[in-house]
């Protein structure tokens, strides 16, 4: 077997210590080109003594001289951009996993695609923000691939497997709804940053369990899954699933149903992305036990607690850069509350002022999608 490069972005992360357990348990299929990170340079030392890649990345330059400090001698340190910018389109590079949390991942994602690579995409802010420029590129770029690492649209992915589209009439996307799922408004409105981390099924970081506690998560999930799967927003639904384990659903044009279903554990997607088109049968990971399932619950979101679809929606009608200012002011309005600066309710209107604020202008490209995250942030920053 001739292991494939692997470079990840995002190495220190939840989703990157994830895909170190992957690769670890997968010794000959693959080979870590480069890890990156940006402030964690222990982990990000860790895995390189582990793996022993050829470049390891800190984003932060200023952090340059405590990752060279911690990492084993005779392995290569760097920093900044234009480094990652170099793993991701070397020719030892097959797949980049892209685990940033942030606009981080757009430019290396864009980079990789047009230099031939399969993306394995985690992070949902590049289709969220850049979803009609990512599949220009992908239409430009033979060779280049995405394959989702979000665990609903990597079910979707594998429900799909090559099903005509004419086949297909709607896709579920599942969400456990987070901590909040059965709390009346009221008491949402109080929750503190205690209350809003508490996931009750997924092992998540900060941000993105935030995110699902709002919603919102399910939010940016359903504008990327609009891109990856080149569907109409009439078309993504989304259904409350409290057990996170059926991961998500395709329906089909006679009223079927396939479903994907897994224990909630992100390494089945990281896996599936890096292995894809095949499976591997000795990643070790958790079986799911018929035998110990008591139920499955299924119901509808309740979208006067939680607006945050409502906000997808209308995104991506819109469409442009509508998109990206949703995206910004939802990462500014996290900060806010992780601060304390502002209840955690004021986190929807934080989005809904900027995005009825803000001037959409068409993905033309890079610039115009920053410029448009820019704008969005200093308008929700202003706010509260």
């Amino acid at each position: 077997m001739n292991p494939k490069g692997v470079v990840i972005l995002g190495a220190t992360g939840s989703i990157g210590r994830s895909a170190a357990r992957v690769l670890e348990a997968l010794p000959g299929h693959f080979r870590v080109i480069g890890l990156v990170a940006r402030n964690n340079t222990g982990e990000l030392a860790r895995q390189a003594a582990l793996f022993r890649p050829r470049l390891t990345v800190t984003t932060a330059p200023e952090r340059l001289d405590e990752l060279k400090s911690a990492l084993p001698s005779g392995l290569a340190a760097a920093a900044g951009d234009a480094p990652v910018l170099d793993l991701v389109t070397a020719p030892e590079t097959d797949t980049v996993l892209c685990a940033i949390v942030g606009t981080g991942g757009l430019e290396p994602v864009i980079a990789a695609l047009r230099a031939g690579k399969r993306v394995a995409l985690a992070s949902k802010e590049v289709m969220v923000m850049a979803g009609e420029l990512i599949r220009r590129e992908l239409a430009a770029s033979p060779g280049g691939e995405i394959v989702p690492v979000d665990s609903e649209h990597s079910a979707i992915f594998q429900c799909l497997a090559g099903r005509p589209a004419r086949e297909v009439k709607n896709l579920w996307l599942t969400a456990s709804g987070g901590p909040f799922r059965e709390w009346p408004a009221e008491r949402i409105a109080a929750a503190t940053l205690r209350d809003a981390l508490a996931h009750p099924t997924w092992d998540l970081g900060p941000k993105v369990t935030i995110d699902s506690a709002s919603l919102m998560n399910k939010a940016l999930e359903l504008i990327e899954a609009r891109h990856l799967f080149n569907v109409p927003p009439e078309r993504l639904k989304v259904v409350i699933h409290p057990q996170s384990l059926v991961h998500s659903m395709v329906e089909l044009c006679d009223g079927s149903f396939i479903a994907q279903m897994s224990k909630p554990d992100m390494r089945f997607a990281i896996q599936y992305a890096l292995t894809w088109p095949e499976r591997a049968a000795e990643g070790g990971l958790p079986e799911l036990d018929f035998a110990r399932l008591v139920s499955l619950n299924f119901r509808e979101p309740d979208r006067s607690r939680f607006p945050s679809l409502d906000f997808a929606y209308h995104a991506m009608h819109i469409g442009g850069t509508m998109t990206a200012a949703m995206n910004a002011a939802n990462e500014v309005a996290v900060d806010k509350f992780r601060r304390g600066e502002i209840g955690f309710a004021a986190i929807w209107t934080i989005i809904e002022k900027t995005m009825s604020a803000h001037h959409t202008e068409p993905q033309s490209d890079l610039a115009a999608i920053r410029d448009a995250d820019r704008r969005a942030r200093e308008f929700a920053s202003q706010l509260y």
